[in-house]
């Protein structure tokens, strides 16, 4: 019924995903650096892509068989040639999107120059910094026909050096460099001259002091080209029953720091003679593996590009805020004894997770909390607050994933450091990944032991969460929360089995549970009556799912689908999929919740999800997903995905084309879904307390104190010297609820002598009161909505 022409290959796709990651950097309206920076990201994501995703293709190439089941009527060797076309037609196109920004930051006074450039001041200053800071991490290796080739780091930049003389040219010599990675920033930011502001790449500032670093040959002609290998990063791990698994993992990563070549990117103006020595004695084969390029590589180091622009070459700052349920000083689990919190990253503060995990540490009743981790930060606070509890005497479970793509040595480390502090440490699920975000907190309580949870759709990891848009649930619903404690019972005894009434775990149950919302769907359509879904992930890739996706199109279902990156499915062909849409949002932050919302005739469901509709996830991954039970939380949720499908600014339609054409949608007004929802989010919980002040005033003064030590953010309008007009104290004492003679200080000589004992009507209170603001009382607090007087201090709680 759907053969392999209704499907998009996952290859192709994901450079499509990619491509719309560049269309980012070309766009105009994206801010100057932050274009530079979307480079950075279009380079570091193909540099894992090659790791990865192409490696696994060679290998098919290499045993001339398809072990993945292609998409897309592909040979392997198809593919693989597709990839290298695309690929190339992509570098080329960055290529140009670099010059016309190099332009572009030209006309705003800034010069990224070249080694060829320099004047005689920079010249100087150049030498200074070469000799201080990059000679000491410099060591060339000299190339020869006879001695064996130097092994080449996965994705570091090297310089490939010739060196010849003019008066023969015949007399040359090959050399090496690799450029440093980590111990010298790869810009130098050069002094201003006036309004100018300079930059240099590292690679430039070598180049500038090569006869330096020679000047014990006798060459007096020196150029050098980049280059830069990228490896296969396939973990092979050995089945020698007498290692464990810790002992596999950390072999198989030095393994991987020697993988297969399979990619040579290289400068395209490199003499052919000196690109003919690197090839042949790299043994790379040309057609296959080697990608011509420009004159720098490694763009992803664009991704820390100086911050020397001004402010409009910069996204606007979206702070984030705190969850209206979360004050400072409030106890976590005290409120989600009453309610559930939904938190949205990066929108709202990941530090209430941090919260939600201190409390836990400190509290004398908690006895056992528990957590998966896949990703964490470097210096993680969550794995700080984990190794509190431990000294605090808590049992701590932490089920940390060793397979964690390119974080394998950074969970090993914590692994480790755990389990010498005491924690006990599961790495992993024999022959499954561990993908679920996790968090379970048991404390004794009246009745007896009471489970508390944190489900979520993306890593506990405070630098991502600041740049990824994620969802996570806290919650003491014992529905939910009881059953994450039976999924850490199962990561404790793996041999037991364990059935869910509430949360949708994979391997066992997810692709069952979501074949059947599909299926009711379908049975409504064909029922006539209203069938409809929405479903945003990262992926969407499973030839199962996209079939019954299909089906479901095929029945009548409205079928909208938000999909960030890999989307195997064909768009809008006529008797296939005439009711499926699609889009992709690819923007300042990184879509990655996974959100389904079935229309379940009238009886709305939704889930989140840490799982992407992909095999992988659905057959090889403890994936977790969870329904969304609380009205106000499924609301904001769902006006997510109604403000994601109206975007028509940053919105691409995926279709069978790849096009990436940008979402037409409303043409009257403008919609960035990220903006909007941050506002809509905003609008609800963040807490901006305006106090109208007099500094002079003991019980003003006190209101005032009230507001800081409770920690909200105050606006203080300082009114007897501002001055307050009738128009805004008309709707300050509105939001009262009470009449303005109850604002009038009626002790104040001025009342006594001018107003004491006559009648005014409201409007001509709030007149007296503009015009004599001595008379008012204070110190009057407002949010939003509601004021309040606020003596005493206490009175402002009213209003929250």
């Amino acid at each position: 019924m759907y053969s392999d022409q209704h499907f998009t290959n996952r290859e192709i796709s994901w450079l499509s995903f990619n491509e719309r990651v560049l269309q980012e950097a070309e766009d105009p309206n994206t801010p100057l650096f932050e274009r530079i920076r979307f480079i950075g990201i279009f380079s570091n994501n193909l540099d894992e892509f090659f790791r990865v995703r192409v490696a696994t293709v060679r290998r098919m190439v290499d045993l001339g068989k398809d072990e993945e089941n292609l998409l897309g009527n592909y040979t392997p060797r198809e593919l693989h040639d597709k990839i290298q076309e695309i690929v190339i037609n992509q570098q080329n196109k960055v290529q140009d999107i670099f010059k016309s920004l190099l332009e572009e930051l030209r006309e705003n006074n800034i010069f990224l120059i070249t080694e060829k450039e320099l004047n005689h001041q920079q010249g100087v200053f150049i030498k200074k910094y070469f000799y201080d800071t990059v000679l000491p991490n410099l060591v060339p290796i000299m190339l020869s026909k006879k001695h064996k080739f130097p092994y080449l780091r996965d994705r570091s930049a090297y310089l490939a050096v010739k060196l010849s003389k003019k008066s023969d040219l015949q007399d040359f010599a090959y050399s090496l460099i690799r450029i440093p990675g980590r111990s010298v920033p790869r810009f130098l930011v050069l002094p201003k001259n006036g309004k100018k502001k300079y930059v240099i790449m590292l690679d430039d500032v070598i180049r500038f002091c090569l006869n330096d670093l020679f000047f014990y040959f006798d060459y007096d002609v020196h150029e050098a080209y980049t280059i830069k290998i990228t490896r296969d990063a396939e973990l092979d791990i050995d089945d020698d029953i007498s290692k464990s698994f810790m002992e596999k993992m950390s072999h198989s990563l030095k393994k991987r720091k020697i993988g297969k070549p399979v990619r040579l990117l290289y400068d395209r103006e490199m003499p052919e003679d000196l690109r003919a020595f690197i090839f042949k004695k790299m043994k790379i084969d040309a057609e296959e593996n080697a990608i011509p390029g420009g004159r720098y590589h490694n763009h992803k180091d664009f991704m820390d590009f100086p911050e020397i622009g001004k402010k409009k070459h910069y996204y606007p700052k979206l702070p984030p805020f705190r969850h209206k349920d979360l004050r400072p000083n409030t106890s976590v689990l005290r409120i989600l004894r009453r309610k559930d919190v939904m938190l949205h990253y990066p929108y709202q503060t990941f530090n209430h997770f941090i919260d939600f995990l201190r409390e836990a540490a400190i509290d004398p009743q908690v006895k056992e909390i528990g957590i998966t981790i896949y990703r964490v930060a470097a210096n993680s606070k969550v794995v700080n607050a984990l190794l509190n509890a431990i000294r605090n005497g808590k049992e701590v479970t932490v089920v940390i994933e060793l397979q964690a793509r390119f974080d394998e040595e950074a969970n090993i480390f914590w692994s480790n450091k755990l389990q010498e502090e005491g924690a006990n440490v599961i790495n992993g699920v024999p022959g499954m990944k561990v993908h679920s975000k996790l968090a379970w907190v048991k404390r004794r309580e009246e009745a007896g032991f009471k489970n508390y949870a944190y489900i979520g759709t993306g890593n506990f990891h405070e630098g991502t969460a600041r740049i990824y848009a994620d969802e996570g649930l806290m919650t003491s619903d014992p529905r939910l929360a009881n059953e994450v404690e039976k999924v850490f019972d199962f990561f404790k005894q793996n041999y037991k089995h364990f059935s869910y009434k509430h949360l949708i775990v994979s391997p066992f149950y997810m692709r069952d549970f979501f074949d059947d919302c599909i299926d009711r769907e379908i049975e409504l359509a064909r029922k006539g009556k209203k069938g409809w879904m929405i479903l945003k992930m990262n992926s969407l890739i499973d030839t199962g799912m996209m079939r019954k996706i299909y089906q479901a199109g095929q029945a009548g279902v409205k079928v909208q689908l938000i999909v960030r990156g890999i989307f195997g499915m064909q768009i809008a062909q006529k008797g296939l999929s005439e009711n499926i849409t699609a889009i992709s949002i690819v923007d300042k932050y990184l879509e990655h919740s996974r959100i389904f919302l079935f229309g379940n005739d009238g009886d709305e469901k939704m889930f989140i999800s840490s799982a992407d509709w992909m095999p992988r996830n659905l057959n090889r991954r403890i994936e977790v997903a969870c329904p969304v039970y609380n009205r106000e939380i499924k609301a904001e949720l769902k006006e997510m995905l109604k403000i994601q499908l109206k975007d028509n600014l940053k919105a691409r339609i995926l279709d069978a084309g790849l096009q990436n054409q940008y979402n037409a949608g409303d043409k009257d007004r403008k919609y960035r879904a990220q903006e909007d929802y941050y506002n809509f989010i905003k609008n609800k919980h963040h807490i901006v307390m305006k106090i109208y002040h007099n500094p002079r005033c003991a019980k003003s003064r006190a209101g005032l104190k009230y507001l800081e030590e409770k920690g909200y953010d105050i606006e203080i309008k300082k009114y007897l010297t501002e001055g307050i007009s009738v128009g805004e104290l008309k709707e300050i004492i509105s939001k009262t609820g009470e009449k303005p003679l109850a604002f009038v200080r009626t002790q104040e000589k001025e009342y006594r002598e001018n107003y004491k004992g006559k009648s005014f009507s409201d409007d001509e209170w709030i007149k007296i009161l503009a015009e004599n603001p001595k008379l008012l009382q204070r110190p009057i607090v407002v949010n939003g909505n509601k004021a309040v007087l606020a003596n005493p201090p206490e009175s402002v709680e009213d209003i929250i």
